[in-house]
């Protein structure tokens, strides 16, 4: 029998990927909107961090303190539009907008 990899070693090595980590932060905004929860996708960026280097590594890149990033994405974090559009950078991604007629046009189907 194949030894069992813990979840979150698991998750880390799918994260690696940019392809999953870019569903994985789109599944986690997609709840978002449903019960305007933010922890798990603050989540979801820790999790992009840990696949990518770590909360440290973040830090330096986005030039801001350790303790602000884990601030910022820990449960009930709230970071600024300025922050968070750093943190999406260093990871690999951008904010973006799209028009909700695509869901309304959905949900009327």
């Amino acid at each position: 029998m194949k030894p069992s990899v813990p979840f979150e070693n698991y998750l880390i090595a799918k994260l690696e990927d940019p392809d999953y980590a870019k569903v994985y932060l789109e599944t986690a905004l997609e709840e978002y909107s449903k019960d305007r929860d933010a922890d798990a996708f603050l989540l979801a960026l820790r999790d992009i961090a840990d696949a990518q280097g770590g909360l440290r590594k973040l830090a330096s890149e986005t030039n801001l303190n350790h303790a602000g990033i884990y601030r910022a994405l820990g449960t009930g974090g709230n970071p600024k539009l300025d922050t968070l559009e750093k943190i999406l950078r260093s990871l690999g991604f951008r904010l973006s907008v799209e028009p909700l007629v695509s869901e309304k046009v959905a949900d009327t189907v």
